[in-house]
């Protein structure tokens, strides 16, 4: 699985991919992630992306031509990873290609969408839109091309940019990668999972106050420990 990431800030990106679980399935080459950035694709000398919207209003809306070469780089990158001797980019090669805009207004992500997408889907690229937004003409280009292109939200509320949201379906869809985890019973949705856990010691001893585990999780009784996480979900 490789992810492609469009966007303006790439280093957004270095602390969290640089630790834990997704730095080792990286340094295993379960994933991959390259970022794009559209500053590199502009032809100013500063390297500008941001103009004022037409019709008015506050703040800068991103050029749509940069956007799209960087769009252009990534599906050449895929299929570099597809067919190494292929010279033409023939778009129909890519059908477990998929392209994401992220949006407040798009299709809610959640665990059943990660699920398909890391079965169905082998190269991802991500839009992480910046400032007001991103000329909506990139999708139309886009789609014009017959690409595989969605409108995706990660909830009902507005953001900065869309490196965090961006993150979080990189860690959604890694995580059902096989191996990415260690074992497939790590993943919360597929086993009986609580919204409480405990461990070590029995008894939390704070302010003189005796805070101890349930019961039931010390019995041994699996039956009736899973009928609690049930309750607890």
């Amino acid at each position: 699985m490789t992810f492609h990431i469009i966007t303006l800030f790439p280093k957004a990106f270095d602390s969290y991919l640089g630790e834990s679980i997704l730095k080792r399935a990286i340094e295993d080459k379960k994933i991959k992630v390259k970022f794009y950035n559209p500053r590199d694709f502009t032809k100013n000398k500063h390297r500008r992306i941001d103009r004022k919207p037409y019709g008015g209003g506050p703040g800068m809306v991103i050029e749509a031509e940069p956007v799209i070469k960087a769009v252009e780089k990534a599906l050449k990158e895929a299929k570099k990873q597809r067919s190494k001797n292929s010279k033409s980019l023939n778009h129909s090669i890519f059908p477990s290609f998929l392209i994401l805009w992220l949006s407040p207004s798009g299709k809610q992500f959640d665990n059943t969408i990660a699920e398909k997408y890391s079965k169905k889907h082998k190269n991802i690229i991500i839009i992480c839109g910046r400032y007001e937004g991103i000329d909506a003409r990139v999708k139309n280009v886009l789609k014009s091309d017959n690409l595989n292109l969605q409108s995706i939200s990660v909830g009902p509320f507005v953001l900065t940019g869309g490196e965090l949201p961006a993150m979080i379906i990189l860690d959604a869809v890694s995580r059902r990668i096989p191996s990415v985890l260690g074992s497939s019973d790590s993943i919360e949705e597929n086993r009986i999972s609580s919204s409480e856990v405990y461990t070590r010691p029995e008894i939390l001893t704070y302010k003189k106050k005796n805070y101890r585990v349930p019961k039931v999780l010390l019995s041994g009784h699996q039956k009736k420990i899973e009928e609690w996480k049930k309750r607890k979900k």
